[in-house]
């Protein structure tokens, strides 16, 4: 659920019905009747929690409250502690304004489509029944967000010692957790964006906001810099040398050690994934298998495939070998491992890589019909197929949620990559009209 708070769905009554529902389910799987909640830094967190909490509450399940904690936090405490669900208020990478609420179940992964349908119609029958909502009191419990943090630093047990680092903590959910980590592991760390006020996260910084971030490791000629985004469930980097080092980066930088010691032979992204991934992998003998756009897509292949690695262009990156999800403190914690185990910054890292310009053009149209009908666009999409042979692609998709219709086009030289992306907008927009 995501949304503006203090609005449907996230009002004071849905809210509390989610609790209602979320105990009824607990209730008919017979499972431990306690759940954890945790929360970025959204001026509407607390409230939005306490009715949850609430809701639950009212029908016998306990409810602890991790406070400010990550999203991959939130799993981690409900996959290893004894909960039966795990909930997080937060809407990613959105403004303040916007809030939401994730439900992960004991194995730390999201409800399957499902139970979250049976948990929807359970938030209808108590909003119809027009219950006061009763928010519950709740105090932070700190040992939750500690045992988060001490597995994650188990995982780097040779440390950080030397390593100076510039932490964006978006003003969210990684404010302190992130640089307590990195300070605990030896780093020296320097914090921007690291003072929360409710209404900041997510404000000109963060994971989608790079630019204060490289100015400072330029500045302080810092080893490298990392920004999270508001729930910190991914993570962008800044070289020393001021170059970005995206999602698609740091599949690569992860594959190469867990390829040499035989645990992978491919990496699952997305089909925005760059071509650049997918030849600097085959040039190592591994494969890329794209999945849909979204982790759900990303995560569901990697356990059909039991695979260790897999992620998207955006920073959020999942390593099966530790974590249920995307968890950008991993993430960066598996950077730092493989530039202390090669002895390599982040731009040698990084140099088999080379990035093919890739142009995304979103046409706002009237109607949809199947893409296989619409003759002028295949055309164009063929002619660019046809010039760019296997050093390009071309990716057209209707947007899920929007009246809009996206065209992706990748290649060798911007100029064609440009010409073909536009002439096939204004193909569909002819086709189907422009809104």
């Amino acid at each position: 659920m995501r949304g503006v708070a203090g609005e449907p769905p996230l009002d004071p009554a849905t809210t509390f019905a989610v609790g209602v529902a979320l105990a009824k389910w607990i209730g008919q799987h017979h499972l431990d009747p306690e759940v954890v909640i945790g929360m970025d830094t959204r001026e509407s967190g607390p409230g939005i929690a306490a009715h949850v909490a609430g809701g639950l509450e009212k029908h016998g399940v306990r409810a602890r409250f991790a406070g400010l904690i990550t999203t991959p936090g939130i799993a981690h405490v409900t996959r290893t502690g004894p909960f039966a669900a795990g909930v997080m208020i937060s809407a990613s990478h959105n403004p303040y304004h916007d809030n939401g609420i994730k439900i992960i179940d004991h194995s730390g992964f999201k409800l399957p489509d499902d139970q979250e349908h049976a948990i929807e119609q359970d938030i209808f029958a108590c909003l119809a029944v027009n219950a006061a909502p009763e928010p519950a009191k709740l105090a932070t419990d700190q040992g939750l967000d500690q045992a988060y943090l001490n597995d994650l630093a188990a995982t780097l047990p040779a440390g950080l010692a030397g390593v100076r680092l510039v932490v964006d903590g978006s003003n969210g959910a990684a404010t302190y957790l992130a640089p307590a980590l990195f300070e605990r592991l030896g780093a020296t760390v320097d914090r921007i964006h690291c003072a929360p006020d409710g209404k900041n996260i997510n404000l000109h910084c963060g994971s989608q906001h790079l630019e204060s971030l490289r100015e400072r490791v330029i500045e302080t000629r810092a080893d490298l810099g990392v920004a999270f985004d508001g729930d910190a469930d991914r993570s962008m980097f800044i070289s020393h040398s001021g170059k970005v080092v995206d999602g698609d980066m740091v599949l690569l930088i992860a594959a190469l050690p867990l390829h040499t010691r035989g645990r992978l032979n491919e990496v699952i992204a997305t089909v925005m994934s760059n071509l650049g991934l997918e030849v600097a992998l085959r040039a190592q003998g591994i494969g890329l298998v794209r999945t849909p756009v979204g982790d759900k897509y990303v995560l569901d292949e990697m356990v059909k495939r039991n695979a260790p690695l897999g992620g998207e262009q955006s920073g959020h990156v999942i390593f099966r070998d530790y974590a249920t999800t995307g968890d950008g403190l991993l993430t960066a914690l598996r950077v730092l491992d493989a530039m202390r185990e090669s002895g390599q910054d982040l731009d040698a890292l990084t140099s088999a890589f080379v990035s093919y310009p890739q142009l995304l053009v979103n046409v706002r149209v009237k109607v949809r019909r199947s893409l296989a009908e619409l003759e002028s666009v295949n055309a164009g999409i063929k002619r660019a197929e046809s010039e760019f042979g296997d050093k390009g692609r071309v990716l057209v998709r209707f947007s899920g949620t929007e009246p809009l219709a996206r065209v992706m086009v990748e290649g060798p030289a911007i100029d064609r990559v440009t010409y073909h992306a536009h002439a096939i907008a204004d193909a569909i927009g002819k086709e189907l009209g422009v809104a």
